[in-house]
Parts: C-alpha cells; sequence; structure tokens
C-alpha cells in the first residue's frame, strides 16, 4: 500500500486535469480492502503521546480512522476519481464505535468513496472507512471532503438538505450564513498553546504529511499565511480530554475554521459536546458526542 505522502505527490501530478462539478459525474465503485492486522505497537504509542490519550487499553477513537488514511489516499488520487485532491479540504467526520478494538486485535479495514453531493460551495465526496475483527463490523467512519468550485450544472447526485448547523468549511475565512445559529455555549476548561511544529509532530505520528500543516512555505503555497492543524488532531484532543473517553461511541465533529500554527486555543467541552475557540473568539471546532448506556 502506497504511504499517503506518495499519493498526495500522484495528486498533485493528476489535480489540473480534473474539473470539480462537471455534469454526470460519478464515483468509482473500488474498494480497498487492508488484511487483518493488529496496530503496530509504536506508531500507536506515538499518537497517543501526540493526542494525549492516556488510557492503554481499547484503540483511541480516532485511531482506525488514521490507520486507513494512506486506502482513502490512494482511492482519491485515483485517476477516475472525479474530484482533483489538491485543495481537497476535510469539512466533517462521524465515528461509530460499535465494540471498542483493542490494539492486538487483528482489524480489517475496507475503505471507500460512498456519495458525492453538490454543497453550496463546490462538489462533497464522502469517504468511508470500517474496521472488522473476525468479520464483524465494530468500528467505522464516514467523512466529508469539500472540492470548492463556483457553481455549475448539478451533478446527477441530489443536493443535500440544508443544514443549519453547518458553518463555513476549514480553509474559508468567509463567516457563517447570516442565518446560521451560534453553537451552544460550553463551559472553557482549558487553554493550550500549540507549537509552530505541531502539524510535522503529528503527521510524524499519523503519516498525514500534507504539506499545508508542515512549514510556513509549504503552507503559504497552498494559501494559508502559516501552517495549520490537522483537523483530525484537534478531534483526537478534544477526544483525549473527555472523561472515560472509551466510553463514547459516536462523535460527530465539523471543522469551521482553520488552527494557524503557532496559536492559542481554548477547549471547552460538557457531556455531551466539545468546541475549539481561537483567542478572537472565532470557532475552530464543534462536535457531538454520545456515550454507552
Amino acid at each position: 500500500m502506497p504511504n499517503p505522502n506518495t499519493a498526495l505527490v500522484r495528486g498533485a501530478v493528476t489535480s489540473p486535469f480534473k474539473r470539480a462539478g462537471r455534469p454526470g459525474a460519478t464515483l468509482p465503485t473500488d474498494r480497498i480492502v487492508l488484511p487483518a492486522a493488529p496496530a503496530a505497537p509504536r506508531p500507536l504509542a506515538a499518537y497517543r503521546r501526540i493526542c494525549g490519550f492516556t488510557d492503554p487499553g481499547p484503540l483511541p477513537l480516532t485511531y482506525p480512522h488514521v490507520l486507513g488514511f494512506p486506502a482513502a489516499m490512494r482511492l482519491m488520487t485515483a485517476r477516475r476519481f472525479p474530484l482533483p485532491v489538491v485543495g481537497l479540504v476535510h469539512t466533517w467526520i462521524e465515528i461509530t464505535r460499535h465494540r471498542s478494538p483493542h490494539p492486538a486485535d487483528p482489524l480489517e479495514l475496507t475503505v471507500y468513496a460512498d456519495e458525492l453531493n453538490a454543497h453550496r460551495r463546490g462538489t462533497e465526496v464522502t469517504m468511508v472507512t470500517e474496521a472488522r475483527l473476525a468479520g464483524e463490523l465494530i468500528w467505522e467512519s464516514r467523512s466529508g471532503y469539500l472540492s470548492r468550485h463556483p457553481p455549475r450544472t448539478p451533478t446527477t447526485a441530489t443536493p443535500p438538505e440544508p443544514d443549519p448547523t453547518a458553518g463555513p468549511d476549514p480553509t474559508s475565512s468567509v463567516p457563517a450564513p447570516e442565518n446560521t445559529p451560534p453553537p451552544p455555549e460550553l463551559p472553557a476548561l482549558a487553554e493550550w498553546r500549540l507549537p509552530g511544529d505541531l502539524g510535522r509532530r503529528y503527521g510524524a505520528a499519523s503519516g498525514d504529511r500534507n504539506p499545508i500543516h508542515l512549514y510556513p512555505l509549504t503552507a503559504r503555497l497552498l494559501g494559508f499565511p502559516r501552517p495549520i492543524a490537522h483537523g483530525m488532531w484537534t478531534v483526537a484532543r478534544c477526544l483525549a480530554e473527555a472523561p472515560r473517553p472509551s466510553e463514547i461511541h459516536w462523535v460527530r465533529a465539523d471543522f469551521r475554521a482553520p488552527v494557524l500554527l503557532p496559536s492559542t486555543v481554548t477547549h471547552a467541552a460538557d457531556a455531551t459536546g466539545f468546541r475549539l475557540r481561537g483567542a478572537d473568539g472565532r470557532v475552530h471546532l464543534v462536535g457531538t458526542v454520545l456515550r454507552s448506556d
């Protein structure tokens, strides 16, 4: 399996030849199935450290997504994939844990593209990762990735109903629509000072070395004044701070705005959700969780 960095290079080469939003675009039906294997101890330990997970028991809720990321990148950079991977923005993720996987469990991962929908800022694809143990589905995630482009003739997919809670995509400085209600206030629990090398450190632990996260120069080439934190790091870091994170069986996180590095953010949470805000009060991340009964 190619690593995600090789896939990014391939995607940079193929992206100029793809036109997002073209009429009649369809998703390939390819699925990548990774052979059953336990989590490698050293990468898992590095991931726990950088994200703040202290429980040595079950896998962190977000970790199977990390294991499936190289396969997702392989699919999204394939020639028949309809969207250019360069500029593709991770906008949201939903994770369901049916049963807690442990590091020694030989998980079989399946990754595929499931939906292609019109979005008010372009076209959004939904990528799915599933983890099975001895044939039983025990974990799954669904992620939205947005390709921004001016409105064109709708694709064959049916546009989704407007989401009144959805904010702007994480690379946009455009404020949410006027009729979008602000997320409910949650009690502030901690202030985190994020170093400038956080993207490089998380990239080394997760394998996601997208240039927008690494250095000021590579971030500027892609339209950012400074590197930005990985969205999946912000979700994982918030979940690691939750009381008894191993009891969370479902999470939905929406990425509202990029977290520039270095920066200071405020973590707010209660029993049902979490928020990440910047020093200026801007909402970066909104999350909702459900726990086991």
